[in-house]
């Protein structure tokens, strides 16, 4: 039997080698450390030397939603031009610097002169924001490919989508029949999840008691999917990856010291109390950064929270993570590996949406936006724009009872498209785009008689397929619950009314991620002109209860999305953000989640605007997208970046 050392042995021990890491601080000089599980195979990865350089112009031309990354692709590039030598002296070097613009020689300069290649990258904090998901833990079983391979799918996915969707380990590793015992490869996991995708836990949890395989009946509309990986041999390509693309998965062997980890960067010692350290096997974890100064890989490990070095930010406090130092036990021995151009599932998006617009995973950077609007009275218009291009184009017509422009979600059937409206004889109806048959279908007018506004529509977590919930106003100024449960018979039924002197209903009805089921939020419009914020606690009884009110002079309906603003991680509530129109204008309300500081003001913007439509943050580095009726009928697009409000085109007819 193998001995396990003492943290008291191996404090004395780094000391005397004058390590540059620690010992976790929570064991005592008596106490062994636990014994973590590992399970990771070299099989389908290659010597680091074996693998091809890649085309350095390939990595940099990669298309990203993140625009500091293409702000990065896009400077490293330009230097590697200028960097280039020809046989013409006045286009070689430095030469081709002194025919440009004092401004520009500056900066151009130092990017010959290297000064762009950074440092350090840390994908926890970069920008200002933090991209990676909390620590997980494996648990004992030898599954940390899994662990690794999730945790890459979920760290892109954020990167590139500007999201938290977290994925469930469980699905990929019982999806290929693993058991708790099974050791693997990344590169298998990462195989299996390009066929299958990758569903979030509520779909199929990770457990370590090795149950049969089942999960929801929607899983097909609840899977990030990914293209191909990238195997990444060279060190400096890899930094050049992280810098420009995000994390890599690598293998590592784990000796018996690094289970005593508590900080640092970490180095093998030989010796423990004069005892051999012993290799325990191989592990993936996920590199998340670098650190030239000190040396070091920053990775993200999978053994829970007790272990490894400790990290702050953004209000998260949570161990975990490693600085290992370059060359160390085997971590550059063999390829590490990249990914990109993910593409999240409905369930991932389905807070970042509301009103007669979504971001859907169509094309090329899987962001296109697809929108309804009602045409030549009381038909429905599909609209659709790329999310490279910008240009938007026209789908198909549908439909001959729309009142007002739809409100559209997309489900987790397929990743279908459904849509309900208010009708002329005041009904509420649904209809569904087939992803399969590419047609919208019908699928039947139900709810109240005296339907009187605009519905918020959503696909709640109760159940699965869940179930749909419509908020509507009624002709008496209440607002009016309905509900379906996705399954046989597929039947309507009416909760019954809450509220009183309804004005308006909008798109606004989000469920949170307040509450361990996820409380509903809806916002609507007081015949006083006054925002009234309703709220359902789905842990307590699904009462709805009456919030704050804020705002005057509000005669048109509201949008309200959960956004990304505020959300420290995958487990936090998201800023709320609002948009309606004020007095031919849109204005801007948004409220802090986490600092509970009620709803604030943030803009006005926009001229000629009847009514808020739609509003969207999307992909592109959590930007809003608005959608207006104008008072000419028109729709116009408006959006916002960190440097503000911008008018955007007019798309084209609603009458």
């Amino acid at each position: 039997m193998t001995t396990q050392f003492k943290a008291g042995d191996v404090r004395r021990t780094l000391v005397e080698n004058q390590a540059k890491w620690n010992v976790i601080e929570q064991l005592n000089d008596e106490n062994t450390a636990p014994i973590h599980g590992l399970g990771g195979s070299v099989e389908g990865l290659k010597l680091a030397g074996e693998v091809e350089l890649l085309d350095w112009r390939s990595i940099l031309t990669i298309q990203s939603n993140n625009p500091f990354l293409v702000e990065r692709r896009t400077a490293l590039d330009l230097g590697s031009i200028l960097s280039l030598q020809t046989g013409n002296p006045l286009l070689t070097g430095h030469r081709v610097l002194e025919f440009l613009p004092a401004a520009l020689l500056k900066e151009l300069t130092s990017l010959i002169e290297g000064e762009l290649a950074l440092n350090a990258v840390d994908w926890r904090n970069r920008w200002g924001w933090p991209w990676i998901t909390t620590v997980q833990d494996q648990d004992g079983c030898e599954s940390c490919w899994a662990f690794a391979a999730t945790a890459l799918v979920e760290s892109m996915t954020r990167i590139e989508h500007a999201v938290w969707s977290k994925r469930s380990e469980g699905d990929v590793h019982h999806g290929m029949g693993a058991k708790c015992a099974n050791t693997g490869g990344a590169t298998s996991a990462l195989d299996w999840i390009k066929i299958n995708g990758i569903a979030d836990p509520d779909c199929y949890p990770w457990s370590t008691n090795d149950p049969p395989y089942i999960t929801t009946l929607d899983r097909s509309g609840r899977t990030v999917k990914i293209a191909d990986y990238q195997l990444i041999g060279d060190i400096s390509q890899q930094k050049t990856w992280l810098d420009t693309v995000g994390p890599l998965a690598t293998f590592f062997e784990v000796w018996h010291d690094f289970d005593f980890y508590g900080g640092g960067i970490y180095t093998k010692q030989d010796m423990i109390n004069g005892k051999a350290n012993y290799d325990r096997g191989g592990h993936f974890m996920l590199v998340v950064g670098y650190d030239d100064d000190a040396g070091c890989w920053i990775v993200k490990n999978s053994w829970g929270a007790f272990w490894g070095e400790e990290w702050t930010g953004f209000g998260r406090d949570e161990r975990g993570y490693a600085r290992i130092a370059y060359g160390q036990t085997d971590i550059d021995t063999y390829a590490k590996i990249g990914l990109h151009y993910t593409n999240p599932d409905p369930w991932t998006k389905r807070r970042l949406h509301n009103g007669n617009m979504i971001e859907s995973g169509n094309g090329s950077l899987h962001r296109n936006l697809e929108m309804l609007a009602t045409t030549n009275g009381s038909q429905i218009q599909h609209w659709w724009r790329e999310g490279s291009d910008l240009s938007w184009h026209q789908a198909s017509i549908f439909s001959n009872d729309a009142a007002v422009c739809p409100t559209l979600i997309a489900s987790t059937y397929n990743r279908n498209f459904e849509t309900v409206y208010l009708t002329t004889s005041n009904q509420l109806h649904h209809w569904y785009f087939d992803q399969v048959r590419g047609q919208w279908i019908d699928g039947g007018v139900f709810g109240p008689t005296d339907a009187y506004g605009v519905p918020a529509f959503i696909q709640s977590n109760y159940d699965a397929p869940g179930n749909f919930e419509v908020v509507v106003r009624t002709s008496d100024s209440k607002l009016n619950h309905w509900w379906r449960e996705n399954a046989p018979l597929w039947h309507w039924h009416d909760i019954g009314r809450f509220g009183s002197n309804v004005a308006f209903s909008g798109a606004t009805l989000v469920q949170s991620h307040y509450g361990q089921q996820g409380n509903f939020e809806l916002v609507c419009v007081l015949e006083s002109g006054e925002m009234q914020h309703f709220w359902r606690d789905n842990d307590n009884g699904m009462v709805w209860n009456a919030g704050d009110t804020f705002g005057s002079g509000v005669f048109s309906t509201p949008c309200m999305i959960e956004g990304q603003f505020g959300a420290s991680d995958e487990k936090h509530v998201g800023n709320f953000e609002l948009c309606v129109a004020v007095d031919g204008a849109v204005q801007h309300w948004w409220r802090d989640n986490q600092n509970n500081t009620g709803w604030q003001y943030g803009a006005t913007f926009g001229h000629d605007v009847q009514a808020v439509t739609a509003l969207v943050e999307s992909s592109f580095f959590f930007d809003l997208e608005v959608i207006v009726l104008r008072t000419d009928q028109q729709l116009q697009h408006y959006w916002r970046d960190g440097a503000g409000w911008h008018e955007g085109p007019i798309i084209g007819s609603a009458a």
